[in-house]
C-alpha cells in the first residue's frame, strides 16, 4: 500500500502540470514521448533469458493497453475538458478494476464492489461542480477508454504475474512501456505537424518529469503495489489521487476548490480503506 500512496502523491501534480505546461501538443506525441522516456529508465535492467515468447508478447501487450491506449485517451481528453472535469471522469475506474477482477476469478465479490462504491462516491464528492454533460461528451467517452484500459492493465499484470512468481518486476517492465510507445508513436507518425512541430524549455522540463518520474517510476510502483495489496485496496486507490490532485491543484497552482467537499470526500475514502483493512485482518 506504501507504493501504491507514494505514486498518489506523485501523480497529484500531474493534472496541473499538463493542462497548464502541454496544452495544444498533440497527445499522441506527449504519450509516446513520456513512454519512450519511462522506457529508457527501466532498459538497463531488462533481462529477457528465460521468458518465453508469449509471456513477452502478453506483457507487451498489457503495456500497450494500459499505457498507450490508456496515455492516447487521457491526454487527448484535455482538449475537450477542463482538468477538474478530467479528475471527474476518472472516478469510475474503481469499478471497472473490481468487475475486471471479478472477471477473471469467475465469481463476483459484492463487498469489494461496495467499497469501489463508496471510493467513487467520495471522489463525486470532491470535484463535482455540475458541467453542460452535453458539451463534454467526447471528453466522457475519452476517458471512459482511457480508465478501461488502465483498470484492465494492472489487473492484467497481477493476474499474468501471480502465475509467473519468479519473474522479477523491474526486469521485465521495459517490455511493457516498450508496448505502450509503439501503440502511441504509431499515431504520432500521421498526426504531428512535423515541419512546424518547436517546444519550448517549459514543455521540455515537464515530458521529461512525466517521462521520468510521473510516468516511468510512477508506473512501475504502482503496478508494483497491485501486485502486493488486495483488490479492493487497489480500486480504492485508484481514484485517492483525484483529491489529493484537488489540494495540489489548490495549494500549488493557485486554482480554486470546494474545501468542505475536499475534506468530505476525502475522509470518507480513508474511512473505506480503514474498513477494508479492518475486514481483511479479521478474514486473514
Amino acid at each position: 500500500m506504501v507504493y501504491l500512496l507514494f505514486v498518489s502523491l506523485l501523480w497529484a501534480f500531474s493534472f496541473g502540470l499538463i493542462k497548464g505546461n502541454l496544452a495544444g501538443l498533440d497527445a499522441s506525441f506527449v504519450a509516446s514521448v513520456r513512454l519512450l522516456l519511462s522506457g529508457l529508465v527501466f532498459l538497463p535492467f531488462l533481462r529477457l533469458r528465460g521468458i518465453g515468447r508469449s509471456l513477452k508478447l502478453r506483457l507487451t501487450g498489457i503495456g500497450a493497453l494500459q499505457y498507450g491506449v490508456m496515455y492516447l485517451t487521457y491526454i487527448a481528453a484535455f482538449r475537450y475538458l477542463k482538468a477538474y472535469e478530467v479528475a471527474l471522469f476518472t472516478l469510475f475506474t474503481p469499478l471497472y478494476v473490481t468487475l475486471i477482477h471479478d472477471l477473471y476469478r469467475r465469481r463476483f465479490n459484492a463487498g469489494n464492489l461496495a467499497l469501489a462504491g463508496v471510493a467513487l462516491l467520495g471522489t463525486g464528492i470532491v470535484v463535482f461542480e455540475g458541467w453542460t454533460f452535453s458539451a463534454t461528451w467526447t471528453g466522457f467517452l475519452l476517458m471512459q477508454v482511457s480508465n478501461l484500459c488502465f483498470a484492465f492493465g494492472q489487473v492484467r499484470y497481477r493476474e499474468v504475474l501471480r502465475d509467473h512468481p519468479e519473474m522479477n518486476d523491474r526486469q521485465i517492465f521495459a517490455l511493457l512501456y516498450a508496448g505502450g510507445f509503439a501503440a502511441a508513436a504509431l499515431p504520432a507518425l500521421f498526426s504531428v505537424d512535423w515541419a512546424a512541430f518547436s517546444l519550448n524549455f517549459t514543455q521540455i522540463w515537464t515530458l521529461t518529469y512525466l517521462g521520468l518520474v510521473a510516468s516511468g517510476l510512477a508506473f512501475f510502483l504502482w503496478n508494483l503495489g497491485a501486485r502486493r495489496t488486495d483488490i479492493a485496496t487497489l480500486a480504492i486507490f485508484n481514484n485517492l489521487k483525484v483529491p489529493l490532485s484537488v489540494a495540489v491543484s489548490l495549494i500549488f497552482f493557485g486554482e480554486t476548490a470546494n474545501l468542505p467537499r475536499l475534506l468530505a470526500g476525502g475522509t470518507l475514502m480513508l474511512a473505506a480503506l480503514w474498513y477494508n483493512r479492518r475486514r481483511t485482518e479479521t478474514t486473514a
